[in-house]
């Protein structure tokens, strides 16, 4: 799907007017007088088309269909009101359904973002979600940081592991279909917009901030993997967000809590950094979010790439050729904070090329900044309009204002199906990968196993399931060690067991098993989460055979390595 290929509203669904007085008509009106109303695909927001066929209008006569879905939105945005535009630019959090409904009739933001103290049961969420829409004149993306694997935020989600992971399966069906199946779920609350897939190649094994959650080292190898990942959000119906651009993968320096420096070059940058970036691009990506990084290979100012007209407008916008909506990064995050004020830093990022400002650590503060820079011209009016204008498109194309309620009634029944949880436990299995196999240690079954490390309670009742007798190290014939980012401590770890045969095996980075020299055996799981663990067992006994490959140097082997039985 291109970027520009978005639905309109039908007009029957949402009837709110958007824009107070007399004068100012609902959407849905103001729309069908700007031009004939064009049929739209389904939940999906696919915006597909028909030609030159012809579909119902409002008053259900039949219109042509418009070439241009988005025609109508120039004159829309035009009729709203400075503060109605500057809300828009805002996504929040907030503590309550009560506050957050006392934020939209304030500010009228653009949507907000879901952390876990927001959810409840399906049902309840669904429920919030339906009141927080029906307040808001507009409609509002509702967010969610939902990557899998070591950030997620939706307690009741089907799991999976993440990114590196998929990264290992080297399978696009099966990045897609983690993704369909996170965005199905997602949509079931009334959740609209995942802050995800993350587009980082993680070069550096010690990066702090991003290791997991990219899909690998090698942009190559990324890049499909994260189209897929974003057909499958966008096909579910939600809007996919690749992240953090200009690429966050080469830091050891986490922008929570400090500012990053990635010193790349700008050819190195185009070689490693963009091309995942320019994949989702040309896939049609939603959205891209900005990294609060400072890359003077690339802008010389020292101010964190949120910040930067060159690297947003200049990159982004003009050489890669991005037309859809660029949100910030946590504005409350360090980063982006350490050289501007909290009131200066959201002026400054919607001048350099930002459509939406992400959680400021005070929305009347940031809020008011914004609507005085537009009053003071400080950000003209066609710098807003420009921003408003493409979350407008957005939101139509993801079919927001068509968009029937959640219905919570059935949200649990869409949630955990037994057909999600075997996609969950058939990826978790594409991704162990097998690093190093002694004298065929493995598979374990007909030996006596110790299992000590983290999750090794879980681990070792899940090899009882298979078949494979657990013991204690005294009487074992072979120790597996669990690791979960133990970095040089591994290697202390394996000699404190080297008087029977070890198998290590890293749940969380593969990184651990750089200092895994002395174990006979060595697999990755990406995932300590009890889907992986659980492929964990099953390889290790051998009932299924292991079929990941490395997506990231490690254990002294490159990409692309992986054994099997």
């Amino acid at each position: 799907m291109s970027a520009d290929s978005r639905s309109r509203p039908t007009g029957t669904a949402r009837r709110r007017p958007l824009l107070r007085g007399a004068a100012r008509l609902p959407l849905a009106a103001a729309v069908a007088l700007a031009l004939p109303l064009a049929g739209c695909a389904g939940g999906s927001g696919s915006g597909a088309h028909q030609g030159s066929s012809a579909t119902s209008g409002p008053s259900g006569k039949k219109a042509p269909v418009t070439k241009d879905p988005d025609a109508w939105i120039p004159g829309y945005v035009a009729k709203m009101s400075p503060r109605e535009k500057v809300g828009q630019l805002f996504v929040p959090t907030f503590s309550s359904r009560a506050s957050a409904l006392a934020i939209v009739r304030k500010y009228h933001v653009g949507g907000f973002i879901y952390f876990p103290e927001n959810f409840s049961s399906p049902a309840g969420t669904a429920e919030q979600s339906n009141a927080l829409q029906k307040a808001s004149k507009v409609p509002l993306l509702l967010g969610v940081d939902e990557e899998q694997g070591i950030v997620s935020r939706t307690p009741f989600i089907t799991r999976f592991p993440g990114n590196m992971a998929l990264g290992a399966t080297q399978s696009t069906a099966d990045a897609r279909a983690a993704a369909q199946v996170t965005g199905t779920e997602l949509r079931a609350v009334g959740i609209n917009l995942d802050y995800a897939p993350d587009a980082d190649v993680n070069v550096n094994p010690r990066n702090p901030v991003i290791g997991l959650r990219s899909f690998g080292s090698d942009p190559a190898r990324v890049s499909p993997l994260l189209t897929a990942a974003i057909a499958g959000y966008q096909g579910a119906g939600v809007a996919a967000t690749a992240k953090h651009f200009p690429g966050h993968g080469d830091t050891a320096t986490d922008s929570h809590t400090g500012l990053p420096v990635i010193t790349h070059s700008a050819a190195q940058w185009r070689k490693l950094d963009a091309p995942p970036f320019k994949a989702a691009i040309a896939a049609g990506v939603d959205m891209i979010m900005t990294a609060h990084i400072v890359v003077p290979g690339l802008d010389r100012s020292g101010d964190p790439s949120t910040l930067s007209k060159t690297v947003l407008t200049g990159l982004l916008r003009g050489e890669l050729g991005y037309k859809g909506v660029i949100t910030t990064d946590s504005l409350q995050m360090a980063g982006v904070r350490e050289k501007y004020g909290d009131a200066v830093v959201p002026v400054r990022a919607i001048n350099a090329g930002a459509d939406q400002l992400l959680m400021p650590p005070s929305l009347s503060k940031a809020y008011n900044a914004v609507l005085g820079a537009v009053q003071s011209g400080k950000i003209t009016q066609k710098r807003l309009d420009e921003s408003v204008a493409r979350i407008l498109a957005l939101k139509q194309k993801r079919g927001l204002f068509k968009a029937a309620p959640a219905d919570p009634a059935k949200a649990a029944a869409q949630i955990g199906t037994p057909q999600q949880k075997a996609t969950a436990r058939r990826v978790a299995e594409h991704s162990v990968t097998l690093v190093r196999n002694e004298r065929g240690l493995l598979p374990l079954k007909g030996r006596k196993v110790s299992v000590t490390g983290p999750q090794s309670a879980a681990l070792g009742e899940a090899l009882r399931a298979q078949g494979v007798a657990t013991a204690d190290p005294a009487t074992a014939d072979v120790h597996v060690l669990t690791t979960v980012n133990a970095g040089t401590a591994t290697a202390a770890r394996v000699r404190a067991l080297a008087s029977k045969p070890v198998v290590v095996a890293a749940l969380g980075r593969p990184y651990d098993l750089d200092h895994a020299a002395g174990a006979a055996a060595a697999l990755a799981t990406y995932s300590s989460g009890a889907t992986s663990v659980g492929a964990l067992a099953r390889v290790l006994s051998g009932a299924v055979k292991p079929a990941g490959k490395l997506p990231v140097p490690a254990g002294g082997q490159p990409v692309g390595h992986g054994l099997s039985y």
